[in-house]
């Protein structure tokens, strides 16, 4: 561990030297990093009179131009966001530490398709220095901070990602990282699924040369099981093994639920400065994010009331003292209305006419279809740009209903992210492209030994993952969540021989079985 740690440190050493390698900026620029969340401040001077950054050719400090960024004079500013971020992502560190030597990913090529942020920047490099080579777009038009694409792009990763991209600015970043001269990926690391969908509709051939697949998010991991047949005998539409981290232990606990009860508090206050104490807030399904999310207001004071369709989420909701109604039968009186279903059009045009002015209304699920926002694209109605993410839309009778983000997540296009929650969920990540791509060069030589046996080799291979849909075996579960408790100082009790044999466990885990619901 202590060569690795050496190797992992020298390594990271020498991305960061490489970022820093452009010449000085002038002093008379200025960065106000407080926006940076919300996109650079020259985002909003420049009133979209910039040129797309799609038609524009930008070079780093070292002469790479491979990446499409709104402006990589930026880096300097994210470099140092990035340096913040690592301080409080302490289990990724030690990860990249004692993984580096080993180079685990060697040979992987890896479409990432998540939020660019100063979070995940430390991710992707994380992923660089264990071995693979990367080709990263966003998975949110307004989660990226421009600063941090920018420092990606200096350190000489291909990253096509800025705040702000429409719909063809985002399938066309998402094709970049697809397939290139030189480049086509074996391995993609999606939030949503776009990627993955993008792939197999647009790109059937190379979608079935893909060793691995990993899905972080509701939305995505429901298209992974669509394309899995559940009819004995059909075959699967998956092209390989995939791994579905939203039902997986530590991923849904920490990323969701904590990140959320958090997040949900800066991004209204972030967008409105809205009070929160007595508002009445209704709060779009009893999942983990929505559990976050009422908890929260609660603890602000806030009226808080639940809408189900799941009745063991309503159950819950009524024993954590949140009243559960229908949306129809509250939406007149409803101050902050908040969605995490990962379902469609749960806030419709119905919905709309009967809202209070000044209704707040914003989303914390992954999808962007929870809000039917199409409907708001009436010539009846009036759309007044109020700040960066916050739209008011005007009705004829002059109601003004408050959106945020356009209706898309609102803890990632308005405001930074926890970045210990973001070490999580990126660890496991990690752990799981490694446990693919290790399985799959695993298969690949023992393939290699069967034909060159021609067929006589006798040694049988364990197929311990096919083409469906799998979650993260509980030890890395458990391995991931030790990596962040020196940050919290924390020391586990070990299990003594007798304790463990009366408890049926081995002494270094797992402690739970597969089914143990924490």
């Amino acid at each position: 561990d202590s060569e690795a740690q050496v190797s992992g440190e020298e390594a990271s050493t020498k991305m960061k030297q490489a970022a820093a390698g452009a010449g000085e900026q002038s002093a008379t620029e200025s960065y106000t990093s407080g926006a940076s969340s919300v996109g650079s401040g020259s985002d909003d001077e420049d009133g979209g009179s910039r040129p797309n950054p799609r038609d524009t050719v930008q070079r780093n400090s070292k002469g790479f131009s491979d990446f499409r960024v709104k402006k990589i004079d930026q880096h300097q500013f994210g470099r140092k966001e990035i340096e913040l971020a690592e301080q409080e992502m302490g289990g990724v560190m030690t990860l990249r530490k004692k993984a580096a030597a080993d180079q685990p990913l060697a040979g992987a090529r890896i479409l990432v398709c998540i939020h660019i942020n100063a979070q995940t920047a430390v991710f992707i490099e994380t992923l660089v220095l264990l071995g693979a080579k990367l080709r990263c777009c966003s998975c949110n038009i307004y989660s990226t901070q421009n600063e941090i694409a920018a420092a990606l792009a200096e350190a000489g990763i291909p990253i096509f990602a800025w705040k702000g991209e429409d719909d063809q600015d985002f399938w066309w970043c998402i094709d970049q990282c697809i397939e290139t001269e030189n480049w086509t990926a074996n391995l993609i690391l999606d939030d949503g699924g776009d990627a993955t969908n993008r792939m197999s509709k647009q790109f059937p051939a190379l979608f079935r040369q893909l060793r691995g697949i990993v899905e972080e998010s509701i939305p995505g991991v429901h298209r992974l099981y669509q394309m899995c047949s559940r009819e004995p005998g059909a075959p699967s539409l998956l092209p390989c093994p995939a791994i579905n981290l939203c039902d997986s232990v530590v991923k849904p606990r920490f990323d969701t639920y904590y990140a959320a009860r958090e997040g949900i508090i800066a991004g209204l206050r972030h967008t409105t400065d809205v009070m929160l104490a007595g508002k009445y807030a209704c709060i779009c399904g009893y999942g983990n994010v929505g559990k976050g999310c009422a908890q929260a207001l609660s603890r602000m004071c806030s009226i808080v009331v639940v809408t189900e369709v799941d009745p063991i989420c309503a159950l819950q909701a009524c024993m954590d003292g949140f009243q559960v109604r229908k949306l129809d039968d509250i939406i007149k009186t409803i101050d902050i209305l908040v969605t995490c279903t990962g379902n469609k059009n749960v806030v419709t045009l119905k919905h709309f006419e009967r809202m209070k002015s000044g209704c707040i209304v914003c989303n914390m699920g992954h999808s962007n279809t929870e809000i039917d926002v199409s409907v708001l694209q009436d010539k009846r109605l009036t759309w007044e740009r109020v700040r960066n993410t916050v739209d008011h839309i005007i009705f004829p009778d002059g109601r003004r209903i408050v959106l945020l983000a356009e209706g898309r997540l609102i803890n990632m296009s308005c405001i930074s992210f926890p970045s210990v929650v973001v070490s999580v969920t990126s660890c496991t990540e990690a752990l799981a492209l490694i446990e693919l791509w290790l399985f799959s060069k695993e298969k690949e030589e023992h393939e290699k030994r069967v034909k060159a046996s021609g067929g006589d080799f006798g040694e049988k291979f364990s197929d311990r993952y096919k083409k469906d849909v799998y979650l993260l075996p509980k030890k890395m579960d458990e391995y991931v969540a030790s990596l962040h408790l020196p940050t919290y100082g924390a020391h586990l009790t070990e299990l003594t021989d007798d304790q463990a044999r009366y408890l049926g466990v081995s002494k270094a885990g797992p402690f739970k079985p597969h089914n143990y619901k924490y």
